[in-house]
């Protein structure tokens, strides 16, 4: 290769890497500077400037600008319904134009208003061009700023050098911006800030209508409310009613709280919050979190509703909690006090799972006053290879541990124990189990009590029989989930050999293995499956102790306000035979529900039992009234 060709390769790379780095700064450049407008068709108009008035009036032939007229005190111009006045001015009048100094204020009607220090205007094009401590005036609208290009042609003005437009509550800075008179709409573009009172809304691109008050985001934009920041590439916020609407997936953050949805909705007078299409709200401080398709929220009454593949995750504990309804709405008491408390509620095919427990029932109420979960309508727990069911469940929790379980009503417990069909039951009117750092200790049939049994020899770990016993009573301890003990008042029993079980004694008479109704994993929780037809728990009609009635005749003869017989009065033990009625609802009150702690229930070597109740069927209607 000659030297001349080197140098030309030389210098044919050079000048790639020239037209490189220019076409960089250019990018650059255009990414820095202002929007360029689009230049819009002008009319010119014949329509000349007039002046006024002015004190002095004089020329300067071999002046600055020897083609203009000196216009000194009290100067003022008219054009096209516009007057404008100013302490000084250049007039051309041969193009058309005029400079003005000193205390400029130009109006256009009764709604215009422009002040500035210094303007050109262009009577031909119909624009003015204000610089220093400019303020636009229009309605009840003020726009301040230092550079402001005003066109009366198209009725709108713009700035290029930072500006502030104060809107009533709202107060609106950027870098760039222009105001249309005629539809009242304002665009703002780079380091854009929206101020009200209690509301911070930072952006690159912001259209903001002045006769609405109705601020539209277009780009990503962060919103500063208090402890709350909302993360929004689309919306609109309403800085005279408060109401905000945002799309594209936003996000609201309040202290451990989020809330993430495709659609948000949220009215700061009411201070009510909706979300749409796949809602997930976070509690980290509570740590669970909520998933749905639609969420209401009220933050002033700490009321909560969410629905339309509701999924509650509870992971406190080492295994996270899955549970679904139909609905889950939520209550709170004694809001913003020190008493403050909740009531949650799950209607309508509820189920739950996490690896070492299962739970279905048609409705169940939580209360956070006093840590109980209440299921109703043939609810059933499955942990492990057991099986606990009944008319209603109570489950009491103590920091996110279970301590207590009360089964009111037909109560029934299995435990599978092989897959060769042999099943350990109890079966009683009532149960109650307790626990220790998340281990059952103690478990308490009460009431008509039936129980199979397979002893297992010690030795080789081969059952010795089947053991039924019948009883009032029985309490049994455990130890690390294995049966330590069990203690019984009195009981009627029989041990059969293994070759000598009576095929009828192998079952309780209300023996179900509920297997297929059993959620398999978190995704099964939304699959409902009812029990099978004539497998559900058994409804105990539960009469009313009957009334004495005295006979018409008798009646006739009775003074206005008999002293009643002492065989007449009804004694307190009387009363308290009266069972409730049938048609009592899961939640009669706000006060906690008294369930029967392990100091609550009858001491140990005793037959008492606790005051019997109507099992209560929670339905649709009793659930939405919490």
């Amino acid at each position: 290769m000659t030297f001349r060709n080197h140098r030309q390769t030389l210098m044919g790379g050079h000048r790639m890497m020239i037209v490189v780095i220019l076409c960089l700064l250019g990018m650059c450049m255009a990414q820095s500077n202002p929007p360029v407008r689009k230049k819009q068709p002008r009319k010119k108009t014949d329509e000349r400037v007039y002046l006024v008035h002015a004190d002095n009036l004089s020329y300067d032939r071999y002046g600055v600008k020897p083609d203009a007229q000196i216009l000194r005190g009290k100067v003022s111009f008219r054009h096209k319904g516009a007057t404008l006045t100013c302490d000084s001015a250049y007039f051309f009048e041969q193009s058309n134009t005029f400079e003005a100094f000193g205390h400029v204020d130009m109006k256009q009607g009764d709604t215009l208003r422009l002040l500035s220090e210094y303007a050109y205007y262009d009577g031909s094009d119909q624009m003015a061009y204000a610089r220093r401590n400019v303020v636009l005036t229009h309605r009840g609208t003020k726009l301040y700023t230092d550079s402001l290009d005003y066109d009366r042609l198209y009725n709108y003005g713009y700035f290029f050098e930072g500006g502030k437009m104060v809107d009533k509550k709202a107060t609106l800075t950027s870098d760039w911006g222009e105001y249309h008179t005629d539809s009242r709409m304002a665009v703002f573009q780079y380091d854009v800030t929206l101020k009200d009172k209690d509301f911070e809304l930072t952006t690159d691109t912001l259209y903001y209508d002045t006769s609405s008050s109705l601020a539209h985001i277009v780009g990503p934009s962060v919103i500063t409310s208090g402890n709350s920041v909302t993360h929004t590439e689309q919306g609109f916020y309403n800085s005279n009613t408060g109401h905000t609407e945002l799309y594209s997936r936003s996000t609201m953050e309040n202290d451990d709280r989020s809330l993430v949805a495709d659609s948000l909705f949220y009215d700061e007078k009411s201070g009510v919050s909706e979300g749409f299409s796949n809602v997930i709200f976070d509690d980290k401080k509570n740590q669970n979190r909520l998933f749905c398709d639609y969420f209401w929220y009220n933050e002033k009454t700490g009321e909560a509703y969410a629905t339309k593949q509701a999924m509650l995750l509870e992971y406190s504990q080492k295994d996270t909690l899955y549970m679904h309804a139909d609905s889950l709405k939520m209550r709170t008491f004694n809001i913003n006090t020190d008493s403050v408390w909740r009531r949650v509620v799950g209607f309508n095919h509820v189920r739950a799972y996490r690896t070492d427990m299962q739970a279905v029932c048609d409705s169940l109420v939580y209360s956070t006053l006093d840590s109980c979960m209440t299921m109703y309508n043939d609810p059933i727990t499955w942990n492990e290879n057991r099986q606990l069911l009944g008319e209603k469940i109570m489950v009491f929790m103590n920091d996110s541990t279970i301590d207590s379980v009360y089964v009111e009503g037909q109560a029934l417990s299995i435990e599978e124990i092989d897959k060769n069909d042999h099943y350990n039951q109890v079966s009683s009117k009532n149960m109650y189990a307790y626990f220790k750092d998340g281990d059952i200790y103690k478990s308490v049939a009460d009431g008509n009590v039936q129980s199979i049994y397979y002893p297992v020899d010690e030795k080789d770990t081969t059952y010795i029989g089947l053991n039924y016993n019948e009883t009032e009573r029985m309490e049994m301890f455990l130890e690390k989930r294995k049966l330590q003990k069990i203690w019984m008042p009195k009981a009627e029993g029989t041990l059969y050999p293994m070759t000598q079980i009576p095929p009828a004694r192998k079952r309780l008479t209300n023996f179900v293995w509920f297997d297929y109704i059993r959620p398999i994993d978190k995704n099964d929780i939304f699959n409902w499956r009812g029990k099978r037809s004539g497998s559900e728990v058994s409804k105990i009609r539960r009469h009313n102790a009957p009334l004495q009635t005295l006979s018409k005749q008798i009646t006739d003869n009775v003074p206005a306000n008999p002293t009643p017989a002492p065989s007449e009065i009804e004694t307190p033990s009387e009363v308290s035979d009266a069972a409730p009625s049938e048609e009592s609802e899961p939640i009669t009150s706000d006060e906690p529900a008294t369930v029967p702690s392990d100091e609550r229930v009858p001491s140990e070597g005793t037959t008492s039992e606790p005051t019997e109740e109507a099992a209560p069927v929670a339905s649709d209607e009793s659930l939405l009234s919490l």
